[in-house]
């Protein structure tokens, strides 16, 4: 017999964010897997305060997390909180802190992996794909007040997956080769069983229904392993957008944050005005991840049922005048107006890229690079 899904209450069009951080040696920027050393102590004084601070799948990972932000500006607050925390640790250790989608010269053969069961029983199935799985991403939550609207809210939302996608692409190298994407990692990720694009389902039944095909199947446990680019996270009545690479600054992270919360409360008003929310047919959808990995802000995305394409970054504008209002009502309106300036200085993976030329190829600059841009904020990019 099927067990239906409880979706927890959640105020509409709140926000909460997680952010995985790498760390590294503060001299050769390599990764170190000194996570376990320091958590301890961090999780004790985080469970009294509105972040917390937790150990992701490899050793060399710290992953920050807000409270329930009634504005980005809350969640960013809280974030900004747990990374002074961290670095109140991190600094006397000698360990330095960086976000990207991936690490520009480290091998997943020097990396340990986080004494969990489930990260073992990962690993295990999965193997070299899972023991490769040297990515760093954010994940935004949303609030939904009403769980009929999550699965509508997802087919619609699933058409700005790459736009976000590009804004936030930060992996252009990879165990020290230049790739040729803006976001490796995103097709790396992919490679997990229940991991990618999200399938068509339009209703909280039919979730249902393949969350039961999928655990009587032995693919899943639960629903905690649904590991899509974006899906329902009923334990905290919210829409999960994991399809961004790490961001190297939490400005850039509060701007991506603005534009999820701003599209999810966009589309919900639309439900409430009782109009049918906007799609595309799913190989749309696979292509136009496929052109914001590769190309990131340089591509041209697919826009409509037709087939209409257009610039990514011009596409993007067309979206920020349209949020605008939505953003004035949800207080966001100065981290939205960030998506512009990302448009205009480069996102990470073209600042990394104009980096490297500027060393000669030298990857351990990136990771200078990166280091710095965490602690002060975004580097001028120049065009590569």
């Amino acid at each position: 017999m099927r067990v239906p899904i409880e979706f927890a209450p959640s105020a509409r069009s709140t926000v909460g964010l997680e952010w995985e951080v790498m760390l590294a040696d503060p001299v050769t920027g390599d990764l170190v897997g000194r996570a376990p050393e320091l958590l301890e102590l961090l999780e004790a004084q985080s469970a009294e305060e509105r972040h917390t601070v937790t150990g992701e799948l490899l050793t060399n990972t710290i992953e920050v997390t807000s409270g329930v932000g009634a504005t980005v500006a809350d969640a960013v607050d809280d974030i900004s909180a747990a990374v002074a925390s961290v670095r109140r640790s991190t600094d006397p250790a000698g360990i330095e802190l960086l976000s990207a989608g991936s690490h520009p010269f480290a091998q997943w053969f020097n990396q340990r992996v986080t004494e969990k069961t489930r990260y073992r029983q990962l690993i295990e199935r999965t193997q070299w794909w899972g023991r490769n799985m040297m990515i760093w991403g954010i994940h935004v939550h949303v609030g939904v007040e009403d769980r009929d609207k999550v699965l509508p809210i997802i087919g619609a939302l699933s058409s700005f997956l790459p736009h976000l996608q590009a804004l936030s692409a930060s992996s252009p190298f990879w165990a020290g080769e230049r790739t040729g994407y803006a976001s490796n990692r995103s097709l790396v990720f992919q490679q997990l069983p229940t991991a990618g694009l999200p399938w068509p389902i339009r209703t909280w039944q039919e979730f249902e229904g393949y969350l039961d095909d999928m655990v009587r199947s032995g693919v899943m446990h639960d629903v905690s392993e649904v590991r899509w680019d974006i899906r329902p996270a009923p334990r905290w009545g919210t829409i999960e957008v994991r399809a961004c690479d790490g961001m190297s600054t939490l400005t850039e992270l509060a701007s991506v944050a603005a534009l999820t919360q701003s599209l999810v409360e966009h589309f919900s008003r639309e439900l409430d005005e009782g109009r049918e929310l906007p799609g595309l047919q799913p190989w749309f959808h696979r292509e136009n991840k496929w052109r914001t990995a590769r190309y990131g802000l340089d591509a041209r995305v697919i826009v409509d049922p037709a087939g209409s394409q257009i610039p990514v970054r011009d596409h993007l504008l067309a979206v920020l005048e349209d949020l605008a209002p939505v953003a004035r009502d949800l207080s966001c309106s100065r981290e939205l107006e960030g998506v512009r300036t990302i448009l205009q200085d480069g996102a990470s993976y073209a600042r990394q890229l104009s980096a490297a030329q500027a060393a000669d190829g030298d990857l351990r600059e990136v990771v200078q690079h990166l280091i710095r841009e965490f602690r002060a904020g975004p580097e001028r990019s120049t065009a590569v």
